[in-house]
């Protein structure tokens, strides 16, 4: 009885190992598989996104040097035109009362505390 339960035994243990060298077998292919995909598949869309990302910034950089700065340089020096404009024939808007009190307000201190006032808007 001992000997016909050790010889089960014996054989389950050794399919248990042919099962645990041919799982490892599969295990090193796969890992195999992963390491080709990776040197052929994204190493090249790696390269492609750096590439991507140089055209980019190239194509802002010249949206900036060439559209962006001169719309603003343009509307700036309209905007400077303008204003010499309305100073020249004298129709430059007066400050109203609120404004005049609103700035005043913040140059001048608080009768309590001697601070400055806190600037909330």
């Amino acid at each position: 009885m001992v000997g016909v339960v050790r010889d089960i035994l014996i054989i389950f243990l050794a399919l248990t190992s042919i099962v645990v060298w041919v799982l490892l077998g599969i295990l090193i292919w796969q890992i195999w598989r992963l390491t080709k995909l990776v040197q052929n598949e994204l190493k090249p869309m790696i390269a492609d996104t750096k590439e991507t990302i140089a055209t980019v910034r190239g194509t802002t950089t010249f949206m900036s040097e060439n559209v962006v700065a001169p719309v603003i340089q343009t509307s700036s020096r309209m905007a400077g035109y303008r204003r010499t404009a309305l100073a020249l024939f004298g129709q430059l808007p007066r400050p109203s009362a609120a404004t005049r009190n609103s700035a005043a307000a913040f140059t001048t201190t608080t009768p309590a505390t001697g601070a400055p006032p806190s600037e909330t808007v």
